[in-house]
């Protein structure tokens, strides 16, 4: 509606990347640190990465996997053991070289010469090599494996061009990394952390995702097979939003990961490794955020609802605060999506629209505001941040009953939640293009003029070597990357697009962050 003046200063119509920057700091989400590329990741962003890593950690150690710790720092000797891994990250490492400082002679600090490192330390890019180390010490035996360990840590790849959550020097993941038996076990641990990480994106984040096999050129350096998550944000890019690997024998081997079989022959263990970051946050931020600011599925949000007394520093307001903790107490007592209903009543100080307005951009799901005539009739003023807007163009806020609002928290966040996953599979599908039978069909498609154009699913006769890397380059022309083989795609019954030979599969083309 035209009428309607949103909280933003930025439509994502008009500049995408301008507003999700303005969400961030609207919302109170993260900020920059003065280390390029690095970001103070504030109480209500990290407070959605905790809900995140919660959610996912049950996912994990449901599965039987046990957390643990590596250090930060790895030995340089480490990477240069495995030659493919090491020059897939070599562009993006951060490394140690001196243990001490000391004064430069004008006012300032340098590396002590005397203080140089035997060997350079570099800082965790990823940890295959030095768990690989840790493993090869701990599995002896069959009888030993499977061993699964995960880790939440901190990771640094040195970008040249950063972006909040999206692509940052510093940011925070976990890493699961694991020894089987032989391949068709770790191939199993591969797809099974990939179901889990879309179960969670769909399931808690609202988000949809394509599960599929990555291309070639795309693994992971090292990697016999890469699988990926991949959803579609609002502006019609694709963001990677989770991967797992099946990385054969060949960190094993570096490592030297052997075990003595139920023969009593000496194998290399297979090993895999799984892991999704705080980009998860930023994929959240593009798929469901609004012209008002942040928009949080239920599931996820810090706070789920949060009540605001309008109070006036006078007398009354000690009968406005009694009204609202009892309903604060109704809420926290129902439970919604398997857990207790998280709610908020903010006491602070300040104009009631105001604190509205802060709660509307950070996203919370439902916002309650109880004035003195709210009390004397026994109801309260609801917005759900999902529908914000009524058709006369201001805030729709519903009237109900204060005693009925407990008893119906639960079912308005479940449908919260569910719609929210409904509303973006629905423009993700809508904005995909399947009908695409030729490569100059595509560049044309992407060459339109259309400001935020989708995905396209074409077909492909999954070249390899030399011939991929053709492939790639003509993609690249225009500014487009391989997503995944979808692995629900229907079947390929056709020309591929790029080499004119018969269609094996179906394969996602898009321009991604």
């Amino acid at each position: 509606m035209s009428n309607i003046r949103h909280a933003l200063n930025t439509k994502r119509s008009d500049d995408f990347a301008a507003w999700y920057q303005e969400v961030i700091s609207a919302a109170d989400m993260a900020e920059e640190s003065g280390v390029r590329g690095c970001m103070v990741i504030k109480p209500w962003g990290f407070g959605i990465w905790e809900r995140i890593q919660r959610l996912m950690d049950n996912r994990i150690k449901a599965a039987g996997v046990d957390n643990c710790y590596f250090p930060i720092f790895i030995p340089l000797s480490n990477f240069e053991r495995e030659a493919e891994h090491v020059e897939g990250f070599a562009k993006e490492m951060a490394v140690v070289t001196h243990h001490r400082l000391i004064a430069d002679g004008y006012g300032g600090l340098k590396p002590d010469p005397e203080a140089k490192l035997e060997e350079p330390l570099v800082v965790r890019p990823t940890s295959e090599t030095i768990i690989g180390d840790a493993m090869a010490r701990w599995v002896q035996s069959w009888r030993d494996l499977p061993l699964l360990t995960n880790q939440w840590a901190n990771v640094v790849r040195w970008e040249m061009r950063t972006r909040m959550f999206l692509r940052t020097s510093e940011f925070l993941w976990q890493e699961g990394h694991t020894a089987h038996e032989n391949a068709q076990d770790a191939r199993e641990e591969t797809l099974r952390a990939i179901e889990m990480y879309r179960a969670c994106a769909e399931d808690e984040l609202a988000l949809p995702v394509f599960v599929g096999e990555k291309p070639e050129n795309e693994r992971f350096p090292g990697a016999v097979e890469t699988w990926s998550i991949e959803a579609m944000m609002q502006d019609g890019k694709a963001l990677q939003a989770g991967t797992s690997h099946y990385l054969g024998t060949t960190f094993s081997e570096a490592a030297g990961i052997r075990f003595q079989d139920r023969e009593g022959t000496q194998q290399l263990a297979h090993t895999a490794s799984w892991g999704v970051s705080t980009r998860l946050v930023g994929g959240v931020i593009m798929t469901h955020g609004d012209d008002d600011g942040l928009r949080v599925p239920p599931a996820i949000a810090p706070w789920q609802v949060v009540i605001l007394p309008m109070l006036r520093d006078k007398p009354e307001d000690e009968a406005l605060l009694d009204y609202c903790e009892t309903l604060r107490a109704g809420i926290a007592a129902q439970s919604a999506l398997g857990e207790p209903v998280r709610v908020l009543l903010d006491k602070k100080p300040g104009k009631a629209a105001a604190k509205r307005w802060d709660w509307v951009r950070k996203g919370a799901p439902v916002i309650i505001e109880v004035g003195g005539r709210d009390m004397e009739n026994s109801v309260v003023s609801m917005l759900r941040r999902d529908a914000l807007w009524g058709e006369n163009g201001k805030p729709a806020f519903g009237n109900p009953p204060v005693g009925e609002v407990p008893g119906n928290i639960s079912a308005l966040l479940e449908e919260i939640q569910s719609g929210m996953f409904e509303t973006a599979r629905e423009r993700r599908d809508a904005n995909i293009r399947r009908d695409v039978s030729s490569f100059n069909e595509l560049a044309a498609f992407y060459a339109s003029g259309e400001k935020y154009p989708g995905w396209a699913e074409v077909l492909w006769s999954r070249p390899t070597g030399e011939a991929l890397d053709a492939v790639v380059e003509k993609l690249k022309a225009h500014k487009l990357t391989f997503r995944n083989v979808p692995r629900d795609a229907a079947v390929a019954d056709g020309t591929c697009i790029f080499t004119g030979e018969p269609a094996v599969e179906r394969i996602y083309v898009a321009k991604a962050y």
